[in-house]
């Protein structure tokens, strides 16, 4: 099987992003793209982000978590402590954040450092999620092998009926993790392939430094 992608083409062309014209620090730079993406383009989950590792095997390996808080320490997210990110991120903690925000020809990549957040902080989103969401992080053994769906539904329905009336707590293999960044890199798309690429490298000094990449 073949199909030629070769006229697959699209131009840029709904934004610019220069030096004169941006903040000097990355993470406020990050809110305002965030809240322009949110306000004026049409994302259907604009937290959602690619989280590559280096597993165990050697191999990278990307797939898509949601973020669900950032700040100038970091960027957070939640996932099973026992899953495959989570033990790939244990034995090599250095990580890449890629958010791809079609709607308004942007990217951002994020090279950075994962650590496990306090255990309140997991404690206090846990207890802020849906039932039904708290219910499967208890019956999800995230990344195992299993026989078929229904080991799935048997176990959810088997939770749903013994916490029927009564609350769940955050289980210790779930929780948070925070990507301390130590480079950012904000792509605008721009026209005949001249994207507009800054960006921020932290220095020894814990300052940020920018520059312009070619594209």
């Amino acid at each position: 099987m073949e199909k030629d992608l070769g006229n697959y083409r699209k131009s840029y062309e709904k934004g610019s992003l220069l030096e004169h014209s941006i903040n000097k620090d990355p993470f406020d730079l990050f809110q305002l793209w965030f809240n322009e993406v949110d306000t004026h383009f049409q994302e259907t989950e604009i937290n959602a982000v690619t989280l590559s590792t280096i597993g165990n095997d050697g191999f990278p390996k990307s797939r898509v978590v949601l973020l669900k808080k950032f700040n100038s320490a970091g960027f957070v997210f939640y996932t099973n402590y026992e899953s495959e990110k989570a033990k790939a991120l244990s034995n090599s903690p250095k990580c890449c954040l890629s958010f791809h925000w079609q709607s308004a020809e942007r990217q951002v990549i994020i090279k950075g450092v994962a650590d496990k957040i306090d255990p309140s902080e997991s404690d206090t989103y846990f207890l802020s999620r849906p039932k039904g969401s708290q219910l499967g992080a208890w019956v999800s053994k995230q990344s195992t092998v299993i026989k078929n769906r229904a080991v799935l539904d048997t176990q959810l329905q088997s939770l749903e009926n013994e916490y029927k009336s009564k609350p769940l707590k955050r289980p210790e293999f779930w929780g948070g993790y925070i990507v301390k960044p130590v480079e950012i890199e904000f792509w605008q798309g721009r026209a005949n392939r001249l994207h507009d690429r800054i960006r921020f490298k932290l220095s020894i000094n814990n300052c940020w430094d920018m520059d312009r990449l070619s594209p």
